[in-house]
């Protein structure tokens, strides 16, 4: 038998029918042709909050590592300054003891010279250890006067030549082409007639 049942047609006499891949195709590119829907005054200004806090948290984040940095290397300068006088003091200490060693020599020494020659040792091995931390002796007597090196504390007349250094008062010293102490010197004047 057959089933008696008639077949239920919609109201526009067609079948149902199931979405099938070509409707939903042609959906699918009617979203994509659909503008996208402008952020609402509230949400841009949500946005803009939260870029701002962002940004903020990002520059308090750079302020903290420069102060860090900052900091550590002031922490390492003044380290290194600590170590430089340290190596320097190590250096010294042997021109000390040596010097002290003369003095305690010396209140029972009756013979000058041989207190005067080891004075004299004891200045050459100064003179040498200011040479290994790169110091030197500004270039004093028979040299032309040099106001970047030297300080003419007098004037005297002279056989030697005008403006040249006859006599030193006070050593003066370079470091690496530095000047560390200016050389008081007196200067050569020409004779009055």
């Amino acid at each position: 038998m057959s089933d008696p049942t008639p077949e239920v047609k919609p109201a526009g006499g067609e079948p149902p029918t199931e979405p099938t891949e070509a409707t939903e195709a042609v959906a699918a590119k009617a979203e994509e042709k659909a503008p996208p829907t402008p952020p609402t005054p509230d949400e841009l200004v949500a946005q803009a909050k939260a870029e701002a806090a962002k940004t903020k948290e990002q520059l308090l984040r750079t302020a903290a590592d420069f102060d860090n940095f900052r900091k550590r290397s002031r922490k390492e300068i003044e380290d290194a300054r600590k170590a430089g006088k340290e190596d320097l003091l190590k250096d010294f200490l042997p021109v000390f003891d040596n010097l002290e060693r003369g003095m305690q020599s010396a209140k029972n020494a009756t013979d000058v010279s041989a207190v005067a020659e080891g004075l004299s040792m004891v200045l050459r091995q100064f003179i040498d250890t200011l040479g290994k931390q790169g110091i030197t002796k500004v270039p004093t007597v028979g040299t032309p006067f040099d106001p970047s090196v030297h300080e003419a504390i007098q004037q005297v007349e002279s056989d030697e030549p005008v403006g040249h250094v006859v006599a030193e008062v006070q050593s003066g010293y370079v470091q690496a082409g530095r000047l560390v102490r200016a050389a008081f010197v007196v200067v050569a004047k020409p004779r009055a007639s």
